[in-house]
């Protein structure tokens, strides 16, 4: 048994397909099996049951999984450790990030922290909140930034910065600088699709004010940016996080409307997995994060 046996066997278990296992690595289906058949014998028990034509993981083998993750990813980690003590400086970082904060906040943190360390290889991965979670999850990633409220108690979460939702219209609307909530009501409101972290916050601040069920009029988009373009045209309002809309505020193409007696703010989190070593890349991206939180928060970037 070595290590390239067990990230194969959990190759497989996460692709469900010896083939498909083989296409990743770029071997052939029948080293694939010769690595799990290895593993089994070294086990003395089969891990997948390969009857009626389907691969399906036995009970052993779901036992084992989550131990060979864990040898992996220590093994994986431990490279590293040994190359920073021997100074050899090449290391990788993969950041998973939700659309909000991949699209309009990472991008120039990111310039920023590859100036400060040059020699980390940063990879960037951007999906809905559960997609980057379950990449976490499955050490696909290192670590992940995400907006929407994570639950499971396999992550350490950590808030890192504060992002205001805000009211938005197009630049010649009639509305002055601030409304009641009713007049919301008069609009085509705006959202992004269901599921949306930042449609899940504007919903339940609408509920708790008796206003969702009034609102009769409303567009449904699937990306921030088509949302933006469809308030500019004055195809309705929309509420968004201030850091997506900073630009069109500046050149005057949207405003900003305050709701008298309501401000919305989100919690950004920063998320890591449970691990007993943390690998170098993630440590120094961490102590950065927190370095420019105050920043992120007030939207004052270098």
């Amino acid at each position: 048994m070595n290590i390239e046996s067990l990230k194969m066997f959990c190759l497989v278990v996460e692709e469900g397909s010896i083939s498909q296992a083989a296409r990743l690595s770029f071997v052939s289906q029948p080293a694939v099996t010769r690595q799990i058949h290895q593993l089994e014998d070294s086990y003395g028990t089969l891990l997948f049951d390969r009857t009626e034509g389907k691969l399906r993981v036995t009970e052993a083998g779901k036992i084992l999984y989550p131990f060979a993750k864990a040898i992996v990813g220590d093994f994986s980690r431990s490279k590293e450790v040994i190359k920073q003590a021997i100074g050899e400086k090449n290391f990788s970082l993969n950041v998973g990030a939700t659309f909000t904060i991949g699209e309009y906040l990472l991008p120039s943190l990111l310039g920023k922290f590859k100036k400060k360390r040059p020699e980390i290889r940063v990879a960037l991965t951007i999906k809905n909140t559960p997609g980057v979670l379950e990449d976490l999850a499955n050490d696909v990633i290192d670590m992940a930034l995400v907006e929407g409220i994570v639950e499971s108690s396999d992550f350490i979460v950590e808030e890192y910065a504060d992002d205001e939702l805000i009211l938005v219209c197009a630049s010649e609307h009639i509305w002055g600088k601030s409304i009641q909530i009713e007049e919301l009501l008069n609009e085509r409101l705006i959202l992004r699709e269901s599921g949306s972290g930042t449609r899940l916050i504007v919903e339940n601040m609408l509920r708790e004010n008796g206003v969702l069920d009034k609102i009769d009029s409303y567009m449904e988009l699937g990306s921030t940016q088509a949302i933006k373009s469809a308030v500019e045209a004055g195809l309705g309002i929309s509420i968004l996080p201030r850091l997506t809309v900073e630009r069109e505020l500046q050149l005057n193409l949207l405003r900003k409307i305050d709701i008298d007696g309501f401000t919305i703010v989100r919690k950004l989190w920063l998320v890591k997995k449970r691990q007993r070593f943390n690998k170098t890349g993630v440590s120094y991206f961490v102590e950065f994060i927190q370095n420019e939180s105050e920043k992120i928060t007030n939207q004052t970037f270098d």
